[in-house]
């Protein structure tokens, strides 16, 4: 098992915080890690860490917590993905560091998070995190929270990953067989809004490659972004960085195979191996 993928194994959404401040020199570590941040688009992405107390910020979710950072980019095409790939790359960051971590896309006064993060009139900040030590204990807010979304289910491997086309499941074993069972599996895991895992993944294992399609869900587009494009760039993320943790070089391309899809089912992009 690569360390990559212990990491997003042991990674769970923290709600709960101890209440303490955190160091200077933690601060200062994700903020230099941050500003390295790159993606498969080439779409800046920025972080704005704002202090709790300093701009009065609160989630109705959340307890104990000091400290939110926010990601912004401009708008434009590609941006969700782009968005989701590098605020996805600093929260495992944080998680690698012991820190706890929640993507938050509707549960805070947002007009005041974006004045807070220097929202520009051509920017979309769709989430904002907390970051901070776990609580020794859940709050009564985070377990009924859990609870809701399903958070520590997720679907079946053979609903979310296909062998060539979306007629035949990909099934563990053969993914095993191939050597691609943690990079799919780093996908399964992955946190999304709502806990709607709106990846689905063919893979073509004679020619190595990898494509990604997103299938839709009422309520998750806006007038600036979709929320399910913002869950695939994660899901990017993590599949290229257990390939890279196990030593190979995935390659990241958009270029549509043309495999008929199921109904509300588009194509994103692909990687190659």
């Amino acid at each position: 098992m690569s360390k990559f993928f212990d990491l997003v194994k042991t990674r769970r959404s923290v709600r709960t915080f101890d209440d303490h401040k955190l160091d200077r020199e933690v601060i200062d570590e994700l903020k230099s890690f941050s500003e390295n941040i790159t993606n498969p688009y080439g779409i800046p992405v920025r972080f704005a860490f704002l202090d709790a107390e300093e701009f009065k910020l609160s989630s109705p979710v959340l307890a104990g917590e000091k400290l939110y950072v926010s990601a912004l980019t401009k708008r434009g095409e590609h941006a969700a993905e782009a968005y989701g790939y590098a605020f996805q790359a600093l929260l495992m960051h944080a998680h690698e560091m012991g820190l706890g971590t929640v993507w938050i896309g509707g549960t805070m006064p947002r007009e005041k998070f974006e004045k807070a993060s220097g929202l520009a009139a051509n920017e979309i900040m769709p989430c904002v995190s907390p970051l901070g030590k776990t609580a020794s204990k859940m709050g009564v807010k985070e377990t009924l929270m859990r609870k809701g979304v399903k958070a520590d289910t997720r679907l079946d491997f053979e609903t979310l990953f296909f062998a060539n086309d979306f007629k035949t499941p990909l099934t563990k074993g053969n993914a095993m067989e191939s050597g691609l069972f943690d990079a799919l599996e780093s996908i399964r895991l992955a946190p999304s809004a709502v806990n709607k895992q709106p990846w689905r993944v063919v893979v073509d294992l004679k020619n190595k490659t990898a494509h990604f399609y997103v299938k839709h869900d009422k309520g998750y587009i806006t007038p600036d972004y979709d929320l399910q494009l913002i869950d695939l760039g994660i899901a990017f993320y993590n599949f290229e960085q257990e390939l890279l943790a196990e030593g190979r070089k995935p390659e990241f391309e958009i270029r549509d195979p043309g495999i008929a899809t199921p109904d509300q089912t588009d194509y994103v992009a692909t990687y190659r191996w």
